[in-house]
């Protein structure tokens, strides 16, 4: 058993020894591509998205000095055609990049990286000299000259030395070279036409899709499976609905909790995928909370979401209200040094999982309760006092609104949207709506928010709908400009909002139903409130 050729299947034994969602049909799509011109595939998502899970899955298939059989009878890929003819047949190189940067500015990583591999290969093909000079490429060409072994090479972390070098203060002119060195490593290995037969397949793992050179080709014989573009893969990306639905039944948890907490990614044709590390984390404590903190630091995310380019800032507090946002994701050079506008800052968060992206429509949005924590920390990093302020005192407007208090609400409101601090513009409803959005942040606990929820007759500016299991009332809001609050309740009973609220709410006939109407005086900059309960019998 080596450190990076034939080291068996004890890392995928590990993973079948605990809690397992069988995602082994990735291997299906992988076997393929093999020996073929789609060899090579480039596969990115964020962090604690089982990159490394399924890589470990992989090796543990094709590796030729195990027996993993029994690793994988009872998967689904048991019962795929291609399951036999490459079930531990090949060499299979695993390097997992991250090892190599933990001593970055010590030297070469790629000297370092192919002394280390070359040394590791050499005791398994003993028979076959080294060449002089080191070059990784030219000793698996003679491995394949003197025994017609070809390679499954496994790469996890691909993009780690990227992100390290650019990140690491310390290399600071060093780190180029070091990018440079690695994307030539890179280019040497998959893209030289002398090296191409070496390999039946190369399966890269990593954060970011593999960089756009605009004069060069680089590596674009790689397809590429991402965030954003993820084609047949999707499904491999996250746990679907059902998959949390079987492990919520089995562990006793409450599916709708882990809902709010953990779905919301769009990821291809996949419309609704968890995210697993968190799912598998709330399991194993036996509670739903934030576990997102743990995949990395909110301080970039910070960075990236203060530099204001083309209305980000607002943006941002949009979507932090249950808004969506457009976003052109064809823009971004996947190097997260070349960040330099609003659609590049969104296309980042999207590859990190900060937000969600629905191809068809071009749209980004926060997509759960433990991202949207972590969206805040980032806003109060940046010292957005405003919208801080806002999201502090919302547990305080929401309960002032449910005991019906209208001068209380109409005095926060108008503390939430202050003429010399405030983000929007607030000129027109939409931007009322994602004001009042934020001012009742905390209300996401217990309530679902539905921002324009069509009635047949009109669309009804904020409705929160009470979530499972939450004894409170149904909540519609109507706002209004230059007007006044009666007239925004008078169009929620005209437009007959309640009855559409009633068939979101079928099932619990007795729940009762607040109207709010809110008026916004642009020439005083103060806000008017009316709070009506309304029931069934109404």
């Amino acid at each position: 058993m080596g450190t990076y050729i034939d080291k068996g299947n004890n890392a995928f034994r590990e993973i079948r020894n605990g809690e397992y969602v069988d995602k082994s049909e990735l291997i299906a799509v992988v076997n393929k591509t093999l020996s073929t011109e789609q060899k090579f595939s480039c596969v990115t998502r964020c962090r604690r998205f089982g990159k490394s899970m399924a890589a470990k899955m992989l090796a543990a298939y094709y590796d030729r000095s195990c027996d993993s059989r029994s690793l994988f009878a009872d998967l689904e890929i048991a019962s795929d055609p291609t399951f036999e003819q490459h079930l531990n047949k090949y060499p299979v190189l695993y390097l997992d990049l991250s090892a190599f940067t933990r001593e970055l500015g010590k030297g070469s990583i790629v000297k370092r990286m192919e002394k280390e591999l070359i040394a590791d290969i050499h005791t398994a093909y003993s028979n076959v000299p080294v060449p002089r000079g080191g070059d990784l490429m030219k000793y698996l060409l003679r491995i394949l000259a003197a025994t017609g072994d070809r390679f499954v090479f496994i790469i996890d972390e691909w993009d780690v030395v990227l992100r390290e070098c650019a990140q690491n203060p310390k290399l600071k002119t060093r780190a180029k070279d070091e990018i440079d060195d690695y994307v030539g490593w890179l280019r040497r290995m998959f893209k030289d036409i002398t090296g191409t037969d070496v390999f039946l397949g190369v399966y890269m793992t990593g954060i970011l899709p593999i960089k756009k050179y605009p004069t060069e080709s680089a590596l674009n014989n790689f397809t590429e499976y991402s965030m954003v573009s993820p084609r047949k893969m999707a499904r491999y990306f996250g746990f679907t609905i059902n998959e949390v639905q079987a492990l919520a039944e089995k562990h006793g948890m409450d599916f709708d909790e882990m809902k709010k907490w953990y779905d919301g990614y769009q990821i291809g044709s996949e419309p609704s995928m968890f995210n697993p590390n968190s799912v598998m984390q709330a399991i194993d404590s036996e509670v739903c909370e934030s576990y997102w903190s743990a995949t990395g630091s909110f301080a970039s995310v910070a960075n990236y979401i203060n530099r204001d380019f083309d209305g980000l800032r607002d943006s941002i507090i949009d979507m932090l209200g249950g808004g969506r946002c457009k976003v052109d994701p064809t823009s971004f050079q996947n190097d997260m040094r070349e960040v330099h506008s609003r659609d590049e800052v969104f296309t980042v968060l999207i590859h990190l999982g900060y937000l969600s992206f629905n191809r068809s429509k071009n749209e980004c949005y926060i997509p759960n309760r433990e991202v949207a924590g972590e969206m805040v920390n980032a806003v109060k990093a940046n010292r957005w006092q405003h919208v801080a302020t806002a999201l502090q005192q919302s547990d305080d407007l929401l309960q002032a609104t449910l005991e019906g208090d209208s001068d209380t609400v109409a005095h926060m409101v108008d503390a939430a949207h202050s003429e010399h601090t405030s983000i929007l513009s607030y000129y027109n409803e939409n931007s009322m709506a994602c004001v009042l959005s934020i001012a009742y942040y905390a209300a996401h606990d217990e309530y679902v928010f539905h921002r324009e929820l069509a009635s047949g007759k009109g669309f009804a500016d904020l409705v929160l709908l009470p979530r499972k299991n939450v004894d409170k009332p149904a909540i519609v809001l109507e706002l209004k400009k230059d007007k006044d609050a009666v007239a925004a309740i008078d169009q929620i009973r005209k437009k007959d909002y309640p009855a559409k609220v009633a068939q979101y709410m079928a099932g619990e006939p007795n729940r009762s139903l607040l109207l709010v109407g809110i008026n916004f005086d642009k020439k005083t900059k103060t806000h008017e409130c009316c709070i009506e309960t309304y029931t069934d019998e109404q």
